[in-house]
């Protein structure tokens, strides 16, 4: 069984006749049926796939094939896809049926890419860690005593390992790039609005981001460039011009890097992550590029901007899960909203989104809706929206005198299951918010960003680092990812 690293490895075997996509997707299901320990998978679409396989094959064989033909995938279950179930790793949602498919789930199925599977997550996308879902916990495939990373855990450990050769995900405040770094793989993350958000289940309707997780950067810029573009059912997508992301170059001259001081100086980031990062600032250096140390004056109020804003968004979009209209409906209010059990329709409301969304869910709905009130609506949202706006004026000035920023993508390496959660932590969810304190900035203001692997820390745990770059600079973004990876392709 061959394990596959990169699609042009794929193409190369499709096109020797040394393989078949019936072939590839049979190893698949064989690996995804060996680690199932790894509890990535919420549904396997066996059949359907083994079938949608011989249908490329016959397109191979006949010269009208689409680009991602050999292209075998899984989808974040936030991910709409006609006839399947979709979940968003929660109860709420119990037997419910996708009635559409999402734009960019669409746009890889006409280019005969070949969707195994639902990818498990954290409960509505919201987590650091994938031990959020409904479905229980994801495992990480380099120690199964760690977490994989959140919300996409499911889907990088599914690259990771080789259960399909890509995943797509979800990004609100880092959740395809953190988990990537947590698994050695690469996550990228596109600028807000350059794929259509139409058919991802909402967590936070201006910062989310679907994104791709691949082995290399080639392999995402090809996702990329076939997920993104115009689209008449959302409003918000972009109508720039897509780019030939697969063959971007960098500019020919020496980059001005800019490198997060906090990243390599401060004591809160593990110390085999800052040496990891100081490595690779060394290495661009020797390459003869300027690299520059720079602080962030409102580094601090990163997080708690992200998190009022987000959860605001996510109290009022979540708000059309109430047990009436499709998904759970607490057992009590079985028969009808006026059940004996079930006097009136605000019980029925709060029995069934209380059974039905997870801890997690419950407290940001309610931290959303307090900043919303009437009595703390200025002081919490009004103001994180202010405080938004001066975070994205100085990483504008910021990209006036630099190409790229550069930092650590987590402060540590992956933790181990219940570390930042219950008795570990002392039950305070700050422990967990903090893995995402680099990755939310590109979440906050917008800007593409991208995370590589950058070795591994003295117990053989991934690292990533995670580069920057200004809004649609995604080309350049992929060609320095390309140009600081050393693939391994088989």
């Amino acid at each position: 069984m061959t394990l596959y690293r990169s699609f042009s490895s794929v193409q190369a075997d499709l096109k020797r006749g040394s393989t078949t996509c019936r072939q590839l997707v049979d190893q698949y299901l064989v690996r995804i049926d060996q680690h199932q320990y790894l509890n990535v998978f919420t549904e396997v679409y066996a059949d359907e796939a083994r079938q949608q396989a011989d249908i490329v094959d016959q397109k191979l064989a006949s010269g009208k094939a689409g680009r991602l033909a050999g292209m075998v995938i899984g989808i974040k279950d936030v991910l709409n896809y006609t006839g399947h179930g979709v979940r968003a790793g929660s109860r709420i949602l119990e037997n419910f049926t996708a009635q559409f498919t999402a734009t960019a789930i669409q746009r890889l199925l006409d280019e005969d890419v070949i969707i195994i599977g639902r990818q498990n997550c954290d409960e509505f996308a919201m987590g650091s860690s994938n031990e959020n879902s409904a479905f229980g916990p994801v495992r990480n495939a380099a120690d199964t005593s760690r977490v994989p990373g959140g919300s996409s855990g499911g889907s990088a450990v599914a690259v990771q390992a080789g259960l399909c050769l890509a995943s797509i995900g979800s990004d609100t405040g880092g959740s395809v790039r953190q988990p990537a770094a947590f698994c050695g793989v690469v996550g990228l993350k596109p600028t807000y609005g350059r794929i259509s958000r139409w058919g991802l289940i909402a967590y936070a309707s201006s910062f989310d981001c679907i994104g791709p997780i691949a082995n290399n950067a080639e392999d995402a810029a090809l996702l990329l460039e076939i997920m993104a573009g115009p689209d008449e059912f959302d409003s918000t997508v972009s109508s720039q011009p897509v780019s030939a992301y697969t063959q971007a170059t960098l500019p020919d001259r020496p980059l001005r890097i800019a490198y997060l001081r906090d990243g390599v100086e401060s004591a809160g980031v593990d110390e085999s992550v800052r040496e990891a990062t100081q490595r690779k600032i060394n290495e661009l250096k020797a390459a003869g590029h300027t690299v520059e140390p720079v602080d962030i004056s409102l580094l601090t109020y990163l997080l708690p901007t992200y998190y009022i804003l987000t959860t605001a968004e996510a109290s009022s979009n979540l708000s059309r899960f109430d047990g009436v209209r499709y998904g759970y409906r607490s057992a009590t209010t079985n028969k009808s909203a006026m059940d004996v059990s079930t006097p009136d329709l605000l019980t029925l409301y709060k029995k069934s989104r209380t059974e039905g969304f997870g801890a997690e869910v419950r407290r940001r709905i309610l931290l959303g809706t307090f900043a919303l009130s009437a009595s703390y609506y200025d002081a919490y949202y009004t103001k994180a929206q202010q405080v938004r706006r001066l975070i994205r004026q100085e990483t504008e000035r910021l990209f006036e005198n630099y190409d790229f920023l550069l930092s650590p993508t987590t402060p540590t390496p992956a933790f181990k299951l219940g570390e930042k959660t219950g008795r570990h932590s002392g039950d305070d969810p700050l422990q967990m918010y903090l893995a995402d304190i680099f990755t939310v900035q590109a979440n906050v203001v917008g800007y593409p960003a991208i995370s590589i692997p950058n070795g591994t820390d003295p117990d053989g745990l991934p690292i990533g680092i995670q580069l920057m770059a200004p809004p649609y600079a995604e080309g350049s973004l992929v060609a320095l990812a390309k140009s600081l990876l050393m693939n391994n392709v088989e």
